[in-house]
């Protein structure tokens, strides 16, 4: 486990930046916190430092967003998904392993998430812009990039 402050959205994208750098094409990002916590900051840096200058935005109402630089990067929205017929029906098991997927209010499908995915848990910092991400699983991310 690794944790990382923020003091704003800029730095914020900058560490999903450095988390884009090291993805090898095939993981899937579990991404916990409330409302406003960053979640789709921290993936805009992540898509850009896979290589996409796509403007990335929340898939709130479209489920799911495509973006593609060095590989496929699939960006979930699972706020509204309630249950195994929802995740069937939004086809999210074609996705696994056909590049990286993104994954917001991944607490609301823990029970499918796989075993080896890596978690990112986004909390309040001590400022009103700060963050604290704890970053778990995956072994590149344990190497400091400060």
């Amino acid at each position: 486990m690794i944790k990382y402050t923020s003091k704003n959205i800029y730095e914020t994208e900058t560490i999903g930046e450095e988390i884009g750098k090291r993805l090898k094409g095939t993981e899937v990002i579990a991404l916990y916190g409330g409302l406003g916590m960053g979640k789709t900051a921290l993936t805009r840096g992540i898509v850009k430092g896979a290589g996409c200058d796509d403007d990335v935005s929340s898939p709130t109402f479209a489920i799911v967003n495509e973006y593609r630089g060095k590989f496929k990067i699939y960006h979930f929205d699972m706020y509204r998904i309630d249950g195994w017929d929802d995740l069937y029906s939004i086809g999210f098991f074609d996705y696994l392993e056909n590049g990286v997927l993104i994954i917001e209010w991944s607490e609301n499908i823990e029970a499918v998430l796989p075993e080896n995915c890596i978690r990112i848990r986004i909390e309040q910092g001590k400022t009103e812009n700060s963050r604290v991400f704890t970053i778990e699983g995956e072994d590149f991310f344990e190497s400091s990039w400060n």
